[in-house]
């Protein structure tokens, strides 16, 4: 039981390190190369790393990327805030009890 929970605190930490490489502001995005919608959906998912890293660690990390394409970043990256992964259906269920 220790184990598999040293080896999930290891897998989690190694994936928040992972992505800390593809958040808004890493640089990635120029204005010559904008983010688009797939950026956007991307940048939505990983909002939450991008504002705790923001406060905490340094100003360099945003939640949002300047240099992004307009609408289509925007739809991808409001899609993704609103949906998370899969949240929404999550805690949609049926009342008990409920005529």
């Amino acid at each position: 039981m220790k184990h598999k929970r040293i080896t999930l605190l290891i897998l989690v930490a190694l994936s928040l390190v992972l992505l800390t490489g593809c958040l808004p502001g890493d640089g990635t995005n120029t204005a010559a190369n904008p983010a688009g919608f797939l950026w956007g959906i991307w940048h939505g998912w990983t909002a939450p790393i991008s504002l705790i890293l923001g406060l905490l660690v340094d100003a360099h990390y945003r939640i949002y990327e300047v240099y992004n394409k307009g609408w289509w970043y925007d739809l991808g990256y409001y899609m993704a805030i609103i949906s998370g992964f899969g949240g929404l259906s999550l805690f949609r269920g049926r009342r008990r009890g409920a005529d």
